[in-house]
This record gives structure tokens, sequence and C-alpha cells, in this order.
């Protein structure tokens, strides 16, 4: 059962960074809510006061520069990402994963971050996000930063947030040239909770015959979405083989760190890494060297 609260509604960015200041000893940020609400009424959260953010319109916006990169506001809705034209343009990865998570409902009322912030260490976004280097802005009532999203993440439901910080944008970066990113999860159910997730992406030389870059991230691996920088190594400089694809799944499944539940075990974890690592490093490679023809 949900206790007595106190509820605050924002509808600016400034009037929400007060709210912050003010009550920065007991508060919770709601933007949709579909996962804190049901800490809530477990009674692992209860909060004094309840300060929602859906509504900041200045915060839900998708802006995309040639040069710059995507900037994605805070308070936009997974389906929106997925709808959007310019998205499935130069990011088609984030259209794919935004079409795999959860109902149309929960597309349509959650917000991108709304997720991040909530630190599920399953969550769909985190290792797409991370595979496209992505990078947050955080604020409060005095000043901004700006930190990699790899980084942001710090344990279970639990981030690199201070208290008064609220989550405004989400900043991706150009694709770069002869570059590919996939990801794929492993559930039971379409658009359920994956078991484990991969997102890779790859980058080739000039000839598109080796590996110029890579970035290979997990989802429910470990305590939070994990990249894997020592299996990313052993493809550098590399040609694609059977060879090299089984070392690089091994690698990432043995620098992983999952747990056992009602959903899988770890040992059937680490044998799903394992695959599905290699069948997304050597799925981003060919979609490159398909790309380069």
């Amino acid at each position: 059962m949900i206790h007595d609260l106190n509820y605050f509604k924002a509808e600016t960015v400034k009037e929400t960074l007060n709210l912050l200041d003010k009550h920065k000893d007991d508060y919770k940020i709601i933007c949709g809510g579909q996962s804190l609400l049901i800490l809530m009424r477990q009674g692992l959260v209860a909060p004094a006061n309840l300060i929602d953010i859906k509504k900041v319109k200045e915060l839900s916006y998708i802006d995309f520069d040639p040069k710059k990169g995507l900037k994605i506001g805070a308070t936009t809705s997974h389906m929106e990402i997925e709808k959007s034209k310019v998205i499935k343009k130069h990011f088609p990865i984030l259209v794919y994963m935004e079409d795999n998570i959860a109902s149309n409902q929960t597309r349509n009322w959650g917000t991108i971050g709304g997720n991040l912030c909530h630190g599920d260490p399953t969550g769909d976004p985190g290792p797409v996000f991370i595979a496209l280097n992505a990078s947050v802005k955080i604020a409060d009532k005095k000043k901004e930063r700006t930190m990699l999203l790899e980084d942001f993440f710090v344990d279970y439901f639990e981030t690199a947030l201070q208290e008064g910080e609220l989550m405004v944008e989400v900043q991706i970066p150009v694709i770069p040239p002869k570059t590919t990113v996939v990801y794929e999860k492993f559930n039971i159910i379409k658009n359920d909770q994956g078991i484990v997730s991969v997102a890779v992406s790859v980058t080739l030389d000039k000839d598109g015959s080796s590996c110029k870059d890579a970035r290979i991230v997990l989802g429910g691996a470990a305590s939070k979405p994990l990249r894997i920088k020592e299996a990313e190594q052993l493809l550098i400089g590399k040609k694609l083989t059977d060879s090299l694809l089984e070392k690089t799944g091994k690698k990432a499944s043995e620098l992983t760190d999952p747990v056992s539940d009602i959903h899988a075990s770890e040992t059937y974890r680490r044998y799903l890494i394992d695959v599905l690592t290699k069948r997304m490093v050597k799925k981003a490679w060919e979609q490159v060297l398909t790309s380069l023809k």
C-alpha cells in the first residue's frame, strides 16, 4: 500500500529544480511511473515527496544535427522515439529497440529519462545507448554536468544522480562511417523483459577488411549494463573468423556477473551471453560489409 505523501506537479524545468532543491532530503521523481509505482505499492520505496515531471514539455524533444548528433529530452516517450522519422533514418537501432520494449501502452506513457534513471540492469535502452557512446546531461538548481552513460549506472537501481539533480537530456554522437550497431535480447515472450541482452557496435577500417573499433555491452549480466572492453580489444585490428567469434563470446561470458533467479540460472545466462555476443558481433560486422558493396 502507498502511504501518504506530498504530490507536486511541475510544469517547467526551473520549477522542477526548485522543488528538488527544497525537498532534496526525501523525494522521488515520477515521469510515467510504471516502475516506480510498483516499488511504492510493494513498500520498497516510500518517499515523503513525489515530484511529477510528466508535463514538463521543454524536456520532450528529439533534435538531430548532422555534425553534433542526436539529442533526446528526458520526458520524451518511448513511442515518440520509435515513431521518429529522423531517428529511423540516422539511428534505426533505436527504432528496433523501442519496438521490442513491453507493450504499446507502456511505450506510449513511459519516458526515456525515467527508464534510464530507474537503473534496472535488464532494461533495453541502457546497453544500446552505451553501444552508441551516449552521454546524459544532468542539472540541479545551480549547474549542469554531462557524463558518459556507461558511468551513469552504479549498481542495481542506483545511478550517479545526486540529491537535487535531474536528468534533462540524452546525447548521442553521429554514428561513424563504416559502423553498424545491433541489439538482441533473449526472452520467453516477445516484448517481455530480457533475461540477457547484447548490444554491439562494429567499425571497420577504411578498406573494410578488419575491425577498427568495437563496443560490446551486456544487459542482465551484472548489477548494471556492462561494457566488456576486454572482449572488444580481441576484435581490434582483426578480420572476422569463427575462431575470433569463439574467443570473443567466451571472454564476454567469463567477465560477467549474472545472478540465478526464477527466470534463469547463472550458468544459463553465461551460455546465452556467449551465444548472443558471437551472434551480434557477426551480424554487425556483416551488415557493415553489406553496406560497403
